[in-house]
């Protein structure tokens, strides 16, 4: 007679999250063009304040998006949100708005701001944060960190919105 493996139950092999809140993030990349230019000033002092971001011609960045939310593990799946549908959200609600576009004149949700990152990434928090905790029993959106360049970037928790 074999030897016979121990019976094991699935949920013997869950961990136990009773005791710490699990972040889970996704990154999603896009390239878009914008310029920061403040209407309400002469050339000169966009020039000033801003440099070569407010060239007339537009500048582009290669821009990562890191979205990170927190929540406790479905017990059925492990999973704090289905990776998968997050992705899905981002790029659908925010990639296919922004990607290969000018940030001042062909985006909607930023027209009359001015497009810092600062300005970009509420307006991606007010696009996101309504519909992350559809994609899980118990998450939230936690942060929002944009890349403009390898070395400059924000990050966003929500506060006072």
């Amino acid at each position: 007679m074999g030897y016979r493996l121990p019976q094991i139950s699935f949920l013997s092999l869950q961990p136990d999250f009773s005791r710490g809140m699990i972040y889970v993030s996704r990154k999603e990349h896009f390239n878009a063009a914008h310029k920061l230019y403040n209407t309400n000033w002469s050339h000169e002092r966009n020039v000033e304040v801003f440099g070569p971001c407010a060239n007339e011609n537009w500048h582009g960045h290669n821009f990562e998006l890191i979205t990170t939310v927190k929540g406790m593990p479905d017990p059925e799946t492990g999973f704090v949100v289905d990776l998968k549908q997050l992705s899905n959200l981002i790029r659908r609600d925010i990639i296919e708005k922004v990607d290969h576009k000018n940030l001042n004149l062909d985006v909607d949700f930023m027209k009359g701001k001015l497009a810092s990152c600062e300005s970009l990434i509420v307006e991606f928090w007010k696009i996101l944060a309504p519909q992350v905790g559809d994609l899980g029993k118990q998450c939230e959106l936690h942060s929002l960190k944009l890349y403009e360049t390898p070395r400059n970037f924000v990050e966003f928790f929500g506060e006072g919105l």
